[in-house]
This record gives structure tokens, C-alpha cells and sequence, in this order.
């Protein structure tokens, strides 16, 4: 006899919840009805306005659940022509360790004049505006650039249509497709419980994970390589990418959840950015539209480095496509500004991705953000060299890489 889907609920949370020391430690325990409905629904593209848009389009599970190439943004809409406005971020690892969006405040003008206030944590998205997996998979399925549903009803039509109408009922009961909100909250839910039990989304299966348990050595160039990731006075990347082992024996996820402001430069090939007068600032907006304070304008949430190797598209807005490319800028944006920022009246145009009036919210008190214009770079090319080999150590040994980007009806540059 099959559970209701609420006593396996109760049954699961907890366990869905715990980060494993390691996947293949155990035997995993078997999906829920509600998450192996859930797994359908995530690769269904009929759910869609344009019936070719799946939730695993934009976030392929043959490429750790990220983009299956190099194009800065996906396209979605009735007729896959609507480009998105920020680059789709992998759902491996992060998903059942991800915080509620907070921001920690220090009580104490003493310690806020000497440390600083702790910027905003966790959330679901680039922004974190999502706090449960169930508002952001109901985003995505309405959004005008992404799957573009016209609303319940709509989406109400293709689930009766679904291959596994039938199993939607069995796991949510006969009346599950008889109202709209109810379908569609029942939807969502089977999409969180797929996202939080499939142990796909979290394989630790690198090399690096079998480093971490012994069962493998790093390179000489690899060990030099996490060195200089680790160095706070060089790259400094595992401050906001921890790399070592939690208390508990746990291996690291590579993010601290944090939000940062890096400068990214403006990336022109993006169709909102042809209008000069938009901005993406991140926290406070435009998608995100609770959190107006200026100080956190500028500020993206820090991306898990595991599988980044295998990318083709970098930062918030898909403005790099090569893992060295993207860390030869984090390391040279300030000692040559002039490779990657616009020149206007004679200097360069740093930050140019902000109004002028937010450009002193990106970080310049960060190694390696601290150098100036005309300084050694934190990093040489060797140094990258070896942070990219170090980086590689991450992949999953199922991870496709990136193929080349794809395109829709995208604007010509200017």
C-alpha cells in the first residue's frame, strides 16, 4: 500500500536535510512517491508555454545540473526567444544546506567600527530573494522568460496531459488535478522533495572527495594549486569557498552562502544591457525588490566551486567563458584595469557594471582586491595554471564539460 505522501514527508525531512560525509558511504535511501514524481516533473518539457523547456534544460543533470553550454543566459518564453538577464548557477550540493536569507548585525559601534558589519547570508537564487525551494521552482514555471505559464490554470491543462497524470493522483490524491492552487502546490512540493532526496544533486564524486578520504593523492601542481587558493594574502578564494573538512568529517561545499560585490564588468551581449539606464544590482534589485538599501547593491551570493571546471559561462551575468579567463580577471582587475573595464573621458571605467553613484559598494579590502593600478597581480599565469588544476580536483566523474554556447534572439552589440 502506497504512504500519503505526508507521513513520508515526516519519515524523510530529517535525512534529506543531512549532509553526507560521503555519497556511497551507505546505501541511499529510496526516493519518496513525492520525489520520484518530482524527478519526472523535472524533466518534462511539456510543462512549459513553449513544450521544449524542461526544468533540466537549463539545469542538466549531465552537466551537474547546470548549463549544458557556454551561453551567458537561457533562453525561455512560448517561443524560446526571450533571453534571461543572469547566467543559471548549478544545483549540485547546495540545495539542502542553503540558510534562509539573513544579515547578521554587530550590536556593538566598537565592533562595527573596527570589523564591519557581516554581509547578508543564504537564500535560494543569485539575489537569495527564494527562502524555500518550492517558491523558487514556482518562479521558473511561471516566469515570461522562462517556462512562461500563464498562470494555475494553464499549468493545470498540462498536468491532466502529463505520462504520469495518473501517478499524481496516486501520491496527492484522486481529487490532485480537480484545482488549480492545490495542483500547483502539490507540483512544486514534488520538485523540493526530488531537489532535497535525489542523491544525484550531491555525488561527491570528485577526485577531490577521494583525496579527502584517502584514497587518492593531489599532483605536485595540484597541492600548489589549493596553496594559492587558500594563501589570504594572495587568492584568498577559501574565505567565502571553504575547502576543508567540517568538524564533523563532512567535505566542503566550496561557499559560505555569502554575498559579495566583485565588479564584475558589464557584460554587453546581454539584452537588457542595451538599455544603458539598467542596471543589475543584485540585492537590491531589479528582481529582487525587498531589500532597497544601497549598501547591498552590487552584492551576488557566492557560487560552490565544485564542478566549475566543467562550466563554460562565469559570474552573475555570464560575462566570462573560461575558467582561467574568469581568474585571471579576480586577480587582475585592479592591477589592470584597463583589460576588462571601458575607457570614457580618458580613465578607466571601473565597475562599470553599477551606477557610478553604487561603484563604492564592490570590495577593495579583500586580498586580492586590495592592489592598485600597475602593481604584480596576486597571481601569474603559472599560478593560474595550477588554481585551474587544483580547481579540476572538483569535477564529479559524471560531469559533462560545457559545449559551445547556443543562441536565441539575442541583440546585436552596439
Amino acid at each position: 500500500m502506497t504512504l500519503p505522501v505526508r507521513t513520508w514527508l515526516l519519515v524523510l525531512v530529517a535525512a534529506a536535510l543531512v549532509h553526507p560525509v560521503r555519497a556511497g558511504a551507505r546505501e541511499p535511501a529510496p526516493l519518496s512517491p513525492a520525489a520520484a514524481l518530482g524527478r519526472r516533473i523535472f524533466l518534462d518539457p511539456s510543462l512549459s508555454a513553449s513544450g521544449r523547456l524542461a526544468c533540466a534544460t537549463c539545469h542538466d543533470p549531465a552537466h551537474a545540473f547546470g548549463p549544458p553550454d557556454a551561453a551567458a543566459v537561457r533562453c525561455g518564453g512560448a517561443a524560446l526567444d526571450r533571453p534571461g538577464v543572469r547566467a543559471v548557477p548549478s544545483l549540485r550540493y547546495v540545495l539542502n544546506r542553503t540558510p534562509a536569507w539573513s544579515k547578521a548585525y554587530v550590536a556593538s559601534p566598537a565592533e562595527r567600527l573596527i570589523e564591519g558589519n557581516e554581509p547578508p547570508v543564504g537564500g535560494f537564487g543569485w539575489d537569495g530573494r527564494f527562502n524555500t525551494l518550492h517558491e523558487q521552482a514556482a518562479s521558473a514555471l511561471l516566469a515570461p522568460d522562462e517556462m512562461a505559464n500563464a498562470g494555475m490554470a494553464d499549468l493545470l491543462q498540462k498536468l491532466r496531459r502529463a505520462a504520469y497524470a495518473a501517478q499524481f493522483r496516486r501520491v496527492f490524491g484522486a481529487q490532485a488535478l480537480a484545482n488549480g492552487p492545490a495542483a500547483f502546490a502539490d507540483l512544486v512540493q514534488a520538485l523540493e522533495r526530488f531537489e532535497l532526496e535525489d542523491p544525484a544533486l550531491r555525488p561527491f564524486s570528485s577526485r577531490f572527495d577521494d583525496y579527502l578520504d584517502g584514497t587518492a593523492r593531489l599532483s605536485r601542481q595540484e597541492q600548489r594549486g589549493q596553496a594559492l587558493f587558500e594563501d589570504p594574502g594572495r587568492g584568498n578564494c577559501a574565505s567565502c569557498h571553504p575547502d576543508r573538512k567540517g568538524a564533523d568529517g563532512s567535505h566542503p561545499l566550496f561557499t559560505d552562502y555569502q554575498f559579495e560585490a566583485l565588479g564584475v564588468p558589464r557584460n554587453l551581449l546581454l539584452a537588457a544591457n542595451q538599455d544603458p539606464h539598467y542596471f543589475d544590482a543584485g540585492l537590491c534589485g531589479p528582481l529582487r525588490s525587498d531589500q532597497p538599501r544601497p549598501e547591498y547593491c552590487g552584492l551576488f551570493k557566492t557560487p560552490t566551486l565544485r564542478n566549475v571546471a566543467t562550466r563554460g559561462t562565469f559570474f552573475h551575468n555570464g560575462r566570462f567563458h573560461s575558467l582561467p579567463e574568469a581568474l585571471r580577471f579576480y586577480v587582475r582587475r585592479d592591477t589592470d584595469p584597463q583589460l576588462w573595464y571601458p575607457r570614457a573621458a580618458g580613465a578607466v571605467q571601473k565597475f562599470d557594471d553599477l551606477p557610478p553613484a553604487l561603484r563604492g559598494n564592490v570590495d577593495v579590502i579583500d586580498a586580492p582586491l586590495t592592489r592598485h593600478a600597475g602593481e604584480s597581480p596576486a597571481w601569474s599565469d603559472a599560478d593560474i595554471e595550477a588554481v585551474v588544476a587544483f580547481l579540476r580536483t572538483l569535477n564529479d566523474r559524471d560531469a559533462q564539460p560545457a559545449q559551445p554556447a547556443s543562441r536565441c534572439a539575442a541583440p546585436q552589440r552596439r
